[in-house]
């Protein structure tokens, strides 16, 4: 991998951390440079999987739109939903319920 692939994930990292971020339901607590940050890091670990796999560069958009989205889930606290679109975790009910 060139150091131009290397600033051009960079460069997308900023991109997809903001796709990313569309994907993750919810609110998203986590500040727009720490978006970009996972971004980033999502498009660089992506890329050099695709490259490893010599794959093309949209294998590796996918691959780090997947691994950025995971990243934003897992720094935001995002809850799995069941079936029913509900949270696996009960809410918390008024003082007496």
């Amino acid at each position: 991998m060139t150091l131009a692939t290397v600033v051009w994930f960079i460069l997308i990292g900023a991109v997809i951390g903001v796709l990313a971020r569309l994907i993750v339901p919810g609110r998203n607590p986590i500040g727009v440079i720490m978006t970009v940050l996972v971004g980033i890091a999502g498009a660089l670990l992506g890329g050099f999987i695709a490259d490893a796999m010599g794959s093309g560069r949209a294998v590796a958009f996918v691959f780090a739109l997947i691994i950025a989205a995971v990243g934003v889930a897992v720094l935001t606290g995002v809850q799995p939903r069941t079936a029913s679109g509900r949270t696996t975790t009960r809410r918390r009910r008024g003082r007496f319920f």
